[in-house]
């Protein structure tokens, strides 16, 4: 019964977004203030509606409802609770509820928290939110059904992909979807202010804020996938340039700069076609990702379906929002005439850098995506674009983004003296260079992209440091401490998130540049070192078990260069019955400068076990440092000036019909 309500409440949830996406708008263009006052409830309802089915949902999974033929294909009775609820989104019908359900929670906190907004813009924003639900909506119910009942439930259901049993993948999802699916804010107030015709330092702020939550659950959403490939996979890596882990980077990075030109617009009110542009296209990129995902045109190991019929529905989902707003940003984009003007050398220019370096790398990463694609369809040819060329390709934009991150910030608006902000940035540079020359000389003979890579990151960071540092004016050390603390947490927020771009760069690059890997077929009770470390096989369980899968588990113990014993490390291959697929359990003893990796392959018909090590230096700065940007991104988002556009409803309303330029 609750399944059914769940069913019901979905499909009221749909007829209450068309409501929402057709009335709010036809009132804010006849003006009528009731019409366009129906948004907030409406919203409110959508989003309680979408909650109560994702909840029927949940409960199937957790009782193990396998007359549910989703919870039969995504679950088992011996599944431990934490994967019975993960297995909610672990399939494609689940995490397209999942979407919907942040989709129209985002639409409530606009309506919730988006008191200050005009009530024209308001109508719009939400009534354009609503449209992209109705889309969503219709792709559930019509190709998509997660309440579809079996006629004869089965006993026990088929398990969920052992792959996604794991802590790392219970969260990455939810976390990535509200980055997804928090940029269709962006979209809606873009496209909101493409028809009003007015986009001003109001909308500027009102903009970034949803910018910047979206960008920091993609953040952590883009960390946890990538710890996760790091520890579960026993391939060692953090990163393969899979065209999934690229779905997600490229809204990131497209998010990046929308939230660089964002500022713009709220300074200085320039820059507003190209800001609008972005928060098309980071949406844009949101839905390509969904495609790839979902449709099977590009093969991955993170794809929920193979199915070219949903995929055909997905692309014509992004080929409406995004060829609409295109075509009307192609009419209205000669209304958005900037104000403020600016210099060749000023903190504007510097963020046009920013914005131009990061779209640049996007569009190399998209390019090396959907180039094998691109390849078949028009060759007839096999390619595989892989770390090569994106290593290639993408770490020259990434160094030079390095270099001007810190400059452009140094620099006030409308004009500068670029040797003003270069002396300024002296002792970032002198760090940089000296850290840089010290690992040149450590690791003599290694590539010398490495010891730049250090040198960019550690100047990120020290950059970082000095531009908050001369936000405290003038004067004695303690005045300038003392003024350090006062200043706005936005201000606070970037240096954090901007250092944070720095530790995670410079654990890519000491991890990539300097790790010690061994492949050998090691003998128990035969020790052997690796690095400064000795390993030593010490047995293997082959018989162990876990609640849903049976194990080949490995002791081993590892020794420092003393013969101390610092870590036993228990690295397995586990098989899941019902499921048929085994998986790889990496052995891992982290530590704040190094880690120990170890993976345990076959045996070996000699004797022995086929035993991968890896002493990877840093491993963990790379995941602390997105840690440390989403930090930055929460402290900004905590400052008063910008939660939910607090104190621009001061902004003079600009009469209906009247451009505002």
């Amino acid at each position: 019964m609750i399944v059914e309500l769940g069913h019901f409440a979905l499909i009221l949830a749909f007829m209450v977004a068309v409501f929402q996406m057709i009335v709010p708008l036809v009132g804010a263009h006849r003006g009528n203030a009731a019409w366009m006052a129906v948004a907030d409830p409406a919203a409110t309802t959508q989003f309680l509606l979408t909650a109560f089915s994702f909840a029927a949902l949940t409960y199937a999974f957790v009782t193990s409802d396998f007359s549910l033929n989703l919870v039969t294909a995504n679950s088992h009775t011996d599944k431990p609770m934490l994967y019975k609820i993960s297995g909610v989104w672990g399939n494609h019908e689940g995490s397209l509820l999942l979407w919907v359900l942040i989709l129209t929670l985002f639409g409530a906190c606009a309506a919730w928290f988006g008191s200050n907004l005009p009530p024209s813009l308001k109508a719009r924003v939400l009534a354009v939110q609503s449209s992209v639900s109705v889309a969503f909506f219709a792709f559930i119910l019509f190709t998509s059904n997660p309440f579809l009942r079996l006629e004869i439930p089965p006993f026990d259901g088929q398990d969920l992909n052992p792959l996604l049993q794991d802590p790392g993948l219970a969260f990455h999802p939810p976390f990535l979807y509200l980055g997804y699916v928090g940029l269709s804010m962006a979209f809606s107030f873009a496209v909101a202010a493409l028809i009003e015709g007015r986009v001003d330092a109001a909308w500027g702020r009102w903009v970034r804020p949803w910018t910047l939550a979206a960008w920091v659950f993609l953040t952590i959403g883009i960390g946890l996938g990538s710890w996760w490939a790091y520890y579960e996979l026993g391939w060692g890596g953090f990163w393969f340039w899979d065209p999934v882990e690229n779905a997600s980077l490229m809204p990131w990075l497209i998010a990046a700069a929308l939230l660089h030109s964002s500022i713009v617009v709220e300074k200085r009110e320039s820059l507003k076609s190209w800001t609008i542009l972005l928060a098309i296209l980071a949406f844009g990129f949101s839905l390509i990702g969904t495609f790839i995902v979902r449709s099977g045109v590009l093969t991955s190991v993170h794809a929920f379906a193979n199915d070219p019929e949903r995929g055909v529905f997905i692309l014509m989902i992004l080929c409406f929002f995004m060829g609409g707003a295109l075509l009307l940003f192609a009419f209205r984009a000669g209304a958005m005439e900037a104000k403020g003007v600016f210099s060749m050398v000023s903190r504007e220019s510097g963020l046009v850098v920013n914005n131009l370096l990061l779209a640049v790398s996007t569009f190399v990463v998209f390019i090396g995506t959907i180039w094998p694609l691109i390849a078949e369809m028009f060759w007839d040819r096999t390619l595989s674009v892989g770390p090569p060329f994106f290593n290639m390709a993408f770490t020259p934009f990434v160094f030079a983004l390095a270099v001007a991150l810190p400059i452009g910030a140094m620099m006030p608006w409308k004009r500068a003296k670029l040797g003003r902000a270069l002396v300024a940035l002296v002792p970032a540079f002198v760090l940089a260079v000296a850290v840089g020359l010290l690992t040149w000389a450590v690791f003599t003979g290694q590539s010398a992209l490495s010891p730049l890579g250090v040198a960019l990151s550690v100047w990120l960071v020290a950059g970082a440091v000095v531009d908050l540092w001369s936000r405290t004016g003038r004067g004695s050390a303690g005045g300038r401490f003392g003024r350090l603390w006062r200043l706005p947490r936005a201000d606070w927020g970037k240096t954090v998130a901007h250092a944070g771009v720095g530790i995670t760069m410079f654990g890519v690059v000491a991890l990539t540049g300097y790790q010690v890997e061994d492949i050998r077929v090691a003998q128990v009770g035969q020790p052997y070192r690796v690095g400064a470390y000795e390993i030593e096989l010490l047995s293997v369980d082959e018989n162990a078990r876990g609640p849903n899968y049976l194990s080949t588990m490995a002791h081993v113990a590892v020794r420092n260069a003393e013969g101390r014993q610092i870590a036993l490390l228990h690295p397995e291959r586990r098989f899941y019955p019902v499921a048929g697929m085994p998986t790889t359990e990496a052995g891992i003893d982290s530590g704040f400068t190094r880690d120990v990796y170890l993976a345990l392959g076959d045996p070996q018909t000699g004797g022995g076990w086929a035993l991968r090590t890896w002493i990877k230096p840093f491993a963990n700065w790379i995941w602390g440092g997105t840690i440390i940007m989403a930090l930055g991104g929460f402290l900004s988002l905590s400052d008063r000036r910008y939660r939910f556009a607090a104190g621009a409803a001061k902004a003079p309303a600009q009469p209906q019909g009247v451009p505002a330029e």
